[in-house]
């Protein structure tokens, strides 16, 4: 792992802030809720996590102009051709035989829609606690990432990060997707309200996990258990690779907000060029001349 993942990373994490019209929610709310809907109803895990992993790749450049919108607006195999160029665009920092591994799942598309198990709603109205510390108020950054915006991203960069530990990607997602089960049920206080809790911490974290998990079919919860058991520590590959995505997509959620205080008009016009051009470009930035702003 190198510094070098970071830009997928960050452009990856915007997933929980893009959204359309037409559709509730974030991308990644929605990604995380049809991997539910998908596990929850017995569908393999290794088919989830390809195509849960694999869309949200072609979503870091097209968006929320995923395979269903695509086809809804008319195109037929071209489709599938123009998510596999936006996956290609950002598979350059992939492990080449993982890469290989997601991307024909771009033609089935996300997970289709279905019944989600409540807990799936809880985490999705449940807001992360923001930056907390013992004995200090907390630090607020609006707006809020919610407790399904953030496992899914968990998820999507542990796969990415499975291949550097040997470990099982499918096992590292269904951790990742599962490891905030207690929040469907318990508010979010951060490390602070952790240590307050003190000797009463374990059992009510169990006591609320086991309340999401009962949604689950035996067999569902069973894997889910069997993923989650390691992951408090770092001992197991696929552990590695979930606390490689829990940790970095916690402290990039926090760097987008002072990445977003920071930003300079220069670079807004001059390296992104918001005033793009096209035949009224210099009449644009006349305009933005005479203004004061250019």
């Amino acid at each position: 792992m190198t510094p070098a993942i970071l830009p997928l990373f960050r452009e990856l994490g915007d997933l929980k802030r893009i959204r359309s019209a037409d559709r509730p929610g974030t991308i990644a709310d929605r990604l995380f809720a049809d991997g539910w809907a998908a596990l929850a109803a017995g569908v393999p895990a290794s088919d989830v996590m390809a195509r849960t992993v694999a869309a949200a790749l072609a979503a870091a450049r097209l968006g929320d102009l995923d395979l269903a919108k695509l086809r809804a607006l008319g195109l037929g195999n071209e489709a599938v051709v123009i998510l596999e160029r936006a996956f290609d665009e950002v598979a350059a920092g992939l492990d080449p035989a993982l890469a290989a591994r997601l991307r024909p799942a771009l033609a089935a598309g996300a997970p289709d829609p279905g019944p989600v198990p409540d807990f799936v709603g809880k985490l999705t109205r449940q807001p992360r606690a923001g930056v907390t510390c013992p004995g200090r108020p907390r630090i607020m950054l609006q707006p809020p990432e919610n407790h399904a915006e953030h496992s899914l991203m968990v998820a999507v960069y542990a796969v990415i990060a499975a291949p550097w530990y040997d470990a099982d990607p499918v096992v590292a997602f269904v951790a990742s997707m599962a490891h905030h089960f207690h929040n469907a049920a318990m508010p979010d206080s951060g490390f602070s309200g952790e240590v307050l809790l003190g000797d009463a911490l374990d059992a009510v974290i169990d006591r609320a996990r086991e309340m999401a998990m009962v949604e689950l079919a035996p067999a569902v919860a069973e894997q889910v258990r069997a993923a989650l058991a390691p992951i408090g520590g770092d001992v197991a590959p696929h552990a590695r690779a979930f606390h490689v995505g829990d940790v970095l997509d916690r402290v990039l959620e926090i760097e987008q907000h002072l990445r977003a205080a920071t930003v300079t008009m220069g670079e807004v016009l001059g390296t992104y060029g918001l005033v793009h051009d096209g035949p009224v470009k210099g009449f644009h930035d006349h305009i933005l001349s005479q203004v004061g702003l250019a």
